[in-house]
């Protein structure tokens, strides 16, 4: 089963999804969103298109590292 944090969250830890990059977080990570939920991406910049692997889920947002 899920640990209590991830909750209601659209995304699972371990899944892939492609996402567009459209902000950056004020430490330089690139943010997407799917479902509307926010996810980090580092070592990504507004616009990217990208594959991405997720690490962890909290309640309001996740981790996420690109893939190849």
């Amino acid at each position: 089963m899920r640990g209590d944090q991830e909750g209601n969250a659209p995304v699972t830890v371990g899944e892939t999804y492609d996402v567009t990059i459209d902000d950056l977080a004020k430490k330089g990570d690139g943010i997407a969103r799917v479902k509307g939920f926010v996810i980090f991406v580092p070592q990504t910049k507004a616009g990217d298109r990208v594959k991405i692997k997720v690490n962890k889920v909290m309640r309001k947002f996740a981790f996420a590292e690109k893939v190849e």
